[in-house]
């Protein structure tokens, strides 16, 4: 398919997308589905227009006036592929193309944008949330939401169970592997763009025979500052798929004694081929209808709570759940997130650790979460985060986004990885 074609196929996806509300991957297989002929480099590059342009949607869509797919694919053009308007003219007219551009749209495509727009828009984050990115970050706060707009790279974990990162950086040399941030363990493959396809990993030998797997390198610095060693008694509360589990498990070296619970029995399903992949064999997984066998099992050293929250820190891998985000299923959030603090504090012993993740950058999720259970919980106390760096990562600690010398949240803009907010507390 020659470009013109693609931007077609790119208008279709997100017209399902955003007139019909579905998730950008279904739309995008759908579309696959239904049109055989197109190569895996087509598409390729249309999930490509689609993902960019929904990443973008507010400032495409102040670009154009207007915020309909066919606006948004073309700005998406200018303005994340870098085409002139008159390339953007000239290829909607070509056959299969979009269609003859409008003096409207020739004019908008051509202009230049204002350097003071709002902060939902120059940092393309829904206009409902903006108070929040203020709060969060101050007179940075379009920058950070600039950031969580652009594509994001593929970073892999190290099992240490099985490989070293030499051996991975070996094994992946090919697809440009190299030392990711922060995190000891982690190994990056920078984002591509259009032209390029996306190295598909988890297809290599190496990831089969469990020497790494795919983990943001904030997500791996998170499981660091658990502060877990060997011997220790330890719940992962919100286990999900086992990212975090596994990185547990290998900080462990199979010692002592891992449960992970989730109570999504969907979102757990996955953890037991991963645990056999990675041979991680101190992990007991119990299923989200045995609540009372969590129980059971406690106290612990160290409770994990990787909290559901709205997802706002991975937004440049997920730029369709931006939108899809209400204030209602945020209220929900919160509430599921507070109730999961008061399940950790009940599951840690007397001088254990409670870590609090989320992969959120709102303050409503995290600091302000935080400081209403500290409220009802004389006895925990929050640990320095720059305490167990030291202890566990070594070097210096990153500073905080938000400025905290307590918390930490990491973000794109200010480290390079997904938003995330980490905090250790200790229970008296």
């Amino acid at each position: 398919m020659r470009l013109a074609g693609r931007v077609s196929a790119a208008i279709d996806v997100l017209t399902g997308v955003i007139e019909r509300h579905r998730p950008a991957s279904e739309a995008l297989k759908d579309w696959g589905k239904a049109h055989r002929f197109a190569g895996s480099g087509d598409r390729h590059a249309i999930g490509t227009l689609v993902f960019d342009a929904l990443r973008r949607r507010n400032s495409l869509a102040w670009r154009m006036g207007t915020g309909t797919p066919r606006a948004l694919a073309l700005a998406g053009l200018r303005d994340v592929w870098g085409l002139s308007a008159d390339a953007i003219g000239a290829m909607a007219e070509e056959q299969h193309g979009p269609g003859m551009l409008t003096a409207e749209e020739r004019q908008a495509l051509s202009r230049q944008l204002s350097a003071d727009l709002p902060v939902h828009v120059a940092g393309d984050v829904p206009e409902w949330l903006a108070p929040s990115y203020r709060k969060a970050f101050g007179p940075r706060a379009a920058e950070e939401g600039a950031a969580l707009a652009r594509r994001a790279p593929v970073d892999l974990r190290v099992n240490t169970l099985k490989a070293t990162r030499p051996q991975v950086l070996e094994a992946l040399e090919r697809f440009g592997a190299a030392e990711g941030p922060w995190s000891p363990l982690a190994v990056r493959i920078a984002a591509t763009g259009p032209d390029t396809r996306n190295a598909n990993v988890e297809a290599e030998t190496a990831h089969g025979m469990g020497w790494f797997e795919v983990q943001d390198a904030g997500s791996q610095v998170a499981a660091f500052l658990s502060g877990v060693q060997p011997g220790m008694r330890v719940a992962d509360i919100c286990a999900g798929a086992g990212g975090k589990t596994l990185a547990l498990a290998a900080m462990m070296r199979n010692g002592g004694h891992l449960v992970a619970h989730d109570l999504d029995r969907f979102r757990l399903r996955p953890i037991f081929e991963r645990l056999s992949r990675a041979g991680a064999a101190n992990c007991e997984v119990i299923p989200a209808q045995d609540r009372g066998r969590l129980e059971a099992a406690g106290p612990f050293d160290c409770v994990v709570i990787d909290a559901p929250c709205s997802g706002s820190g991975s937004w440049r891998r997920k730029p369709d759940a931006k939108w899809r985000l209400t204030p209602k299923q945020l209220a929900q959030r919160l509430k599921d997130q507070a109730q999961l603090l008061e399940k950790g504090f009940q599951l840690a012993k007397p001088g254990g650790t409670v870590l609090y993740i989320t992969c959120s950058v709102l303050p409503e999720e995290n600091t302000e979460q935080l400081a209403a259970f500290l409220t009802h919980h004389r006895d925990m106390r929050v640990v320095p985060y720059k305490e167990v760096w030291e202890r566990m990562i070594g070097g210096e600690a990153p500073v905080s986004a938000d400025g905290s010398k307590d918390t930490l949240l990491l973000t794109p803009a200010r480290h390079d990885t997904d938003g995330f907010f980490v905090a250790v507390m200790k229970r008296g």
